[in-house]
């Protein structure tokens, strides 16, 4: 059986946790860079293996991943799990906070689902470098055409969300650019802009949740088409972004927790160490991915990264296919 090596696991690891929350598929570099790599890399990294300890490798990363969003966002989920326990106690939704807590567990629901059911299925099928590249290229495409919509919206006098006001959370109105991009006083601090994401519908908020499923596809990021769903449904990049992390620390948690057996069965012996650099490595650059990200998407957009993701996925696709 192969193994992982540290250096593998550390240069992974750091991938997994930039490339999870950036919105450019972790699992499509997960794919692709010990493809691209080869030798060695390729044959202890496959995602497709059914006995690869790598599978095994990976859960320790998501969980790091989780485990980071859940510190970053520590004050948010202390306002959401204390919403959630004072709409139990009192039977009411009436708070942000209590919109907001009720909203995630609706919009995770579908992708938790989907997950049970398909996970396997699209990973042994399409987990392979050149489907990965297709559906990366794709990715882009994705991201390009739902910052021109965007702007287009805006350009039609489209107003978001954070102007409405939310019982139990103030907020306060912001300007649109020309980008779509609402200005950093429309997001305001942290509490405003949960304020405007517990102003989406439910329906809403499902529909965003549910856009998750696309990433069950290598190549398709969780976070990108999330925020390309939050925006279409009236947030701020910077609101999109918040409520995309938000509803995709449960889902990786989960998943982690679920695939733990594999961790600590046959799959995951011998690698103890390299788990633990891996996941390390993962935290902290995840710690790092989603400070700059939340900082980023007060005043910018999505398309450098649908440029990186179509010219990537091409670009591999042609090298993996000619080579």
């Amino acid at each position: 059986m192969n193994t992982i090596s540290y250096l593998e696991a550390i240069v992974m690891g750091g991938i997994q946790g930039i490339s999870e929350l950036f919105p450019v598929s972790s699992l499509a570099h997960s794919i692709l860079i010990p493809a691209i790599i080869g030798g060695q890399w390729a044959k202890d990294m496959d995602v497709a293996a059914p006995e690869s300890p790598y599978l095994a490798f990976i859960v320790g990363l998501h969980v790091a991943t989780a485990l980071a969003l859940f510190v970053f966002f520590w004050r948010d989920w202390v306002r959401i799990i204390g919403g959630f326990f004072t709409s139990i106690r009192y039977r009411r939704v009436k708070t942000g906070p209590e919109r907001l807590a009720w909203l995630i567990i609706l919009a995770t629901i579908p992708v938790g689902i989907a997950g049970l059911l398909l996970e396997h299925t699209f990973r042994t099928i399409l987990g392979q470098p050149l489907p990965a590249a297709a559906f990366l290229a794709v990715n882009g495409v994705i991201l390009l055409v739902g910052e021109r919509l965007r702007r287009s919206s805006a350009k039609k006098g489209v107003h978001v969300l954070a102007s409405a006001p939310v019982d139990g959370l103030a907020t306060e109105g912001g300007t649109v650019t020309e980008s779509g991009t609402v200005t950093a006083s429309a997001a305001g601090d942290d509490e405003k802009a949960d304020a405007a994401l517990a102003r989406v519908p439910i329906k809403r908020g499902i529909l965003v949740g549910s856009a998750q499923i696309l990433a069950l596809l290598p190549g398709l990021s969780r976070s990108g088409v999330t925020m390309i769903a939050g925006m279409a449904a009236g947030l701020s990049h910077r609101e999109a972004a918040r409520f995309s992390f938000l509803l995709a620390t449960p889902v990786i948690l989960a998943a982690g927790v679920l695939k733990l057996p594999d961790l600590f069965g046959p799959l995951g012996k011998g690698i103890g160490g390299q788990v633990l650099a891996g996941s390390a490595a993962s935290f902290v650059c995840a710690l790092i991915a989603v400070a700059f990200l939340d900082r980023y998407f007060r005043t910018k957009t999505l398309i450098p990264f649908g440029i990186y993701c179509l010219l990537a996925g091409i670009g591999s696709f042609a090298y993996l296919a000619l080579r």
